[in-house]
């Protein structure tokens, strides 16, 4: 198989690119910069020099390939939204446009429970819950708009461009360039709150789990479908932020905060910042609260079912691959 990946410079893209060159894939990249040059190399792919916000040049470097992942995706804390519609919206939208224009089979769209924000507590969804109409957040308002684009432009014809749609669930793991640093950051300036004590489940998902989902999306994915990833059992989620940190060496305050008090606060905070359209990130908003602050678990049967899914790595694994040797 011949693919093209889109982020590929990033956490999920790296891994993405690795576990299909390990598979025995031909793999180009898209690339935006020397540095990301030079990181998808390293990860086993060839660069194509590009950007998802122009469909000429994501054509180009889809020449020849049978299938593509797309893992690029705008996941800032904070910022305009029209940033998150021009990369998540805009830049999907191109990405398919290009792959029709290239002749590419398949389409493997990776998105997030986050697009279910707003619509109710995420405990033990599976796939038959719908999309709500717009999605709480920036992040999750466009990534919830890029799915549905993806899943309008499979042809149920069969005749023309597939699309599959995969949902890994808090993903995490050695190389974390995304969540990990953040949760470092906010612990350490003392920024960081437990949500009414934090003993509450969470699914999560390993980012080799994602790519070896990602991978049996390409191959055995239903043209259309759409497939929750995560790690099997729910986890504790105090515990497992406890020992993911504890991998950096960063213990987390102890300070937590009422769940009552932590929804509409953040609500009210955000609503402020959009009101005085304020440039920097509020010291809180809803989506980490929502995402966070309570029980999010999302159910992988289907994925086990129709693509034989079962996560390779555990959590115990893979948070002792991240753990220094003691001394």
């Amino acid at each position: 198989m011949r693919a093209f990946v889109t982020g590929g410079s990033g956490f999920v893209g790296r891994e993405l690119i690795a576990s299909l060159v390990a598979a025995g894939h031909e793999v180009v990249a898209l690339a935006r910069s020397e540095a990301a040059d030079a990181a998808v190399a390293a990860a086993g792919a060839t660069p194509a020099r590009g950007d998802v916000l122009d469909v000429a040049s994501l054509a180009r470097g889809m020449a020849g390939a049978d299938v593509v992942f797309h893992a690029a995706a705008y996941v800032k804390e904070w910022g305009p939204r029209e940033d998150f519609e021009r990369v998540n919206v805009g830049g999907t939208r191109n990405v398919l446009e290009a792959s029709r224009s290239a002749g590419v089979r398949r389409v493997v769209h990776v998105s997030t429970e986050a697009v279910l924000l707003g619509s109710g507590p995420i405990r033990g969804a599976d796939e038959t819950r719908p999309l709500p109409k717009r999605a709480m957040g920036r992040y999750g308002g466009t990534k919830n708009e890029a799915e549905r684009v993806v899943r309008a432009a499979n042809d149920p014809a069969g005749e023309g461009l597939e699309t599959v749609v995969i949902r890994p669930r808090f993903v995490w793991g050695r190389g974390d360039t995304s969540l990990l640093p953040q949760l470092v950051d906010a612990a350490e300036a003392g920024r960081l709150a437990w949500v009414s004590g934090g003993r509450y489940p969470t699914s999560t998902c390993h980012v080799r789990n994602l790519a070896a989902g990602a991978l049996l999306a390409a191959e055995r994915g239903r043209p259309g479908g759409v497939y929750f990833l995560t790690d099997g059992a729910p986890v504790e989620f105090r515990d497992f932020i406890t020992r993911y940190l504890a991998t950096q060496g960063v213990t987390p305050p102890d300070k937590t905060v009422p769940r009552v008090i932590a929804k509409p606060v953040s609500a009210l905070v955000e609503g402020l910042w959009v009101l005085f359209r304020r440039k920097t990130a509020p010291p809180v908003h809803r989506t980490p609260v929502w995402l966070m602050g309570e029980e999010v678990t999302v159910d992988d049967g289907l994925a086990r079912r129709e693509l034989g899914y079962a996560p390779a790595v555990s959590v115990a694994a893979g948070l002792a691959e991240m753990t220094p040797p003691a001394g």
